[in-house]
């Protein structure tokens, strides 16, 4: 298969992901509500500075679209206590985190571009859900890049205490993410950090994402499936995917499958793969392909629409 094929099976894998961020904005002060609801926030353009872009506490049922988010040492998009909140088509960048989502019911952020988080720990994430719960839970379709030297991020995605449900879990599908580190402890996707249920992660492409690729840090029902997984050697990289359970948390029934994995370790040995051996027996664990013919032409050169570059 030459390259100009798989270029445009890329593009037709994501999708719904091909959006208009470089329409124009109208600049707006950061937008600060509590106890709002059905109302949408649309074609705003945010600088922060020293507070979050967006907070929303104890809101329900409101709609961000088509913003530009950014220029924070603060989050993006705060919400607190909130229920019902979609987030789609928005650019963040030079934030501390992107969307960070806590104490909240359902919350669903699909269809963005991120570039460059800045942390530092505990923040510098694209999008954390913290004890996030309920069916409609979605990080999905993203497009996000940290540039090395440029950002300070961790996790690109974390899902912190969260749960979803048993029909409807927590589902992190069909994202593309490229770089990350220096950071020790940072990674591409961590699911179940200190614990939760119900969360799926598949259809991913992740390349040099940071110190791990995808992780399972505890928690049930909690799957990484058919997902590819690429970095080269790096001064912190350690492993591409891994199951251990931390923190205290429980581990258990938990699926890592069909996942496509290349991993190089910083002292430039392979190192794809890891199980801590405290979750029990995880499904599909010897379906997944490890040292797979993949490498970082796996997403394209130019991941963000031409504005957000």
């Amino acid at each position: 298969m030459n390259k100009l094929i798989i270029f445009l099976l890329l593009l037709t894998a994501a999708g719904a992901n091909a959006q208009n961020y470089c329409q124009k904005h109208k600049w707006v002060k950061p937008i600060n509500l509590t106890n709002a609801h059905n109302i949408t926030i649309k074609g705003d353009s945010i600088n922060g500075d020293t507070v979050p872009c967006i907070t929303l506490s104890h809101c329900h049922d409101i709609r961000i679209r088509h913003c530009f988010i950014g220029n924070s040492t603060k989050v993006g998009i705060f919400l607190e206590n909130c229920t019902n909140i979609k987030i789609d088509s928005v650019f963040v960048t030079n934030v501390a985190t992107g969307v960070y989502a806590m104490d909240s019911f359902s919350i669903s952020v699909t269809h963005c571009e991120g570039k460059n988080m800045l942390g530092p720990i505990p923040r510098g994430q694209f999008v954390q859900f913290d004890n996030v719960k309920g069916p409609g839970c979605r990080i999905n379709y993203n497009k996000f890049e940290n540039i090395l030297g440029k950002s300070v991020p961790e996790d690109a995605i974390n899902v912190f205490k969260s749960n979803g449900t048993p029909n409807d879990p927590i589902q992190i599908i069909g994202n593309w993410i490229r770089g990350g580190g220096p950071s020790v402890t940072g990674s591409g996707i961590m699911l179940g950090d200190y614990g939760g249920s119900y969360e799926i992660a598949k259809d991913n492409i992740l390349v040099n994402p940071g110190q791990v690729g995808m992780a399972i840090a505890g928690g049930n029902h909690i799957s990484i499936i058919n997902n590819k997984i690429y970095s080269k050697q790096q001064p912190f990289t350690n492993v591409g995917v891994y199951i251990w359970a931390q923190g205290g948390a429980a581990c258990s029934m938990d699926v890592i499958s069909g996942n496509q994995v290349n991993w190089t370790m910083k002292d430039g040995t392979p190192a794809h793969s890891w199980n801590a051996g405290n979750c029990g027996k995880v499904t599909g664990w010897d379906t997944n392909v490890l040292g797979a013919q993949i490498d970082e032409s796996i997403l394209p050169a130019q991941l963000l629409s031409p504005c957000n570059r």
